[in-house]
């Protein structure tokens, strides 16, 4: 069997509730597919709902047996999952 390529989904520099409908479906077509490492690395502002659908993708994606991870995530990401108490839940899947 072929070994399933990982599907970069690279998110905006601004994650609001203005982006979350696109953000979520190249989510939901990405943990449906395989494994999944989500960019971080230009994010200056994500708002609380954003990281909630990245915690429940990553399950997902756990649920579906693929990997899942936020590579290069922004120093204004980190700092958003640090001041609302998500980095237990970021834990596992936040790399680099």
């Amino acid at each position: 069997m072929a070994e399933l390529r990982t599907k970069t989904v690279a998110l905006p520099a601004i994650v609001d509730l203005d982006a979350l409908d696109t953000v979520r479906d190249k989510l939901i077509d990405a943990v449906e597919a395989g494994p999944v490492a989500v960019s971080g690395k230009a994010v200056e502002r994500v708002s609380t709902n954003a990281l909630i659908m990245l915690i429940s993708a990553a399950e997902t994606a756990r649920r579906n047996n693929f990997a899942f991870q936020v590579a290069d995530a922004s120093a204004p990401m980190l700092s958003a999952i640090d001041r609302l108490g998500l980095s237990e839940s970021f834990a596992g899947i936040v790399k680099g």
